[in-house]
């Protein structure tokens, strides 16, 4: 291994457990909060869908902390994840981010935002169901194209057709992100709208768990 992801960020991973102190008193206000036990909230999607955005939102609202995938990732790794991409490869990437969500998994509840291709490895999904409510933020082509030309940073859409790379990854991925538990549509609306959505789709998945209607 080229860089150790494990002992570059096991500080930062320890601190976690006195954030999650801190908020065990205030997220026991909020019903969605006190009904997760030590689950958490993970938020998947393509780029643009608005996880990480939503997500602050809705940790503010829930009184969770927060947690960026991808910043965690470049936290531990001392890079920028397009420097990951350009010096190690994306398989180097995918491995460390598949470590990096197994540990912040262990440290719930909080709502994890994650990169567009997490959801795709099996052993993250698997950690995911065993630890979390997975959350898919849904948005059509020209949503996500309109916001993530807003940003020039992202690795897998620096080639000379962006649009058409959105595409084939909305083909491959869309299938996977609707095994999540929920999905909820990430359209052209304040973020906190949004939020609202996720909250109430949370309460009426709360609602079916008390009467027996899936599992977990």
């Amino acid at each position: 291994m080229l860089y150790d992801w494990h002992m570059n960020s096991i500080s930062r991973f320890n601190s976690l457990d006195e954030v999650g102190g801190q908020n065990q008193a205030s997220r026991r206000g909020h019903p969605i909060s006190r009904q997760l036990g030590t689950r958490s909230l993970v938020l998947v999607g393509l780029m643009g869908a608005g996880k990480s955005t939503v997500g602050r939102r809705l940790a503010q609202t829930l009184k969770l902390p927060f947690r960026d995938a991808d910043h965690e990732i470049e936290a531990a790794a001392g890079m920028t994840i397009p420097e990951i991409f350009a010096v190690h490869g994306e398989d180097h990437f995918r491995d460390g981010e598949r470590r990096v969500i197994a540990r912040l998994l262990q440290e719930g509840p909080m709502v994890l935002a994650t990169g567009g291709g997490a959801f795709m490895n099996e052993e993250t999904r698997q950690r995911v169901s065993e630890c979390a409510i997975s959350i898919w933020l849904k948005a059509d082509l020209d949503v996500l194209m309109r916001r993530v030309r807003k940003r020039s940073t992202r690795p897998l859409l620096q080639n000379a057709d962006p649009e058409g790379t959105m595409r084939r990854l909305m083909e491959l991925r869309y299938p996977v992100y609707a095994t999540a538990d929920l999905t909820i549509d990430s359209h052209e609306a304040p973020h906190d709208r949004v939020v609202a959505d996720v909250v109430k789709a949370l309460a009426d998945w709360f609602d079916r768990d008390k009467q027996g209607g899936h599992e977990g």
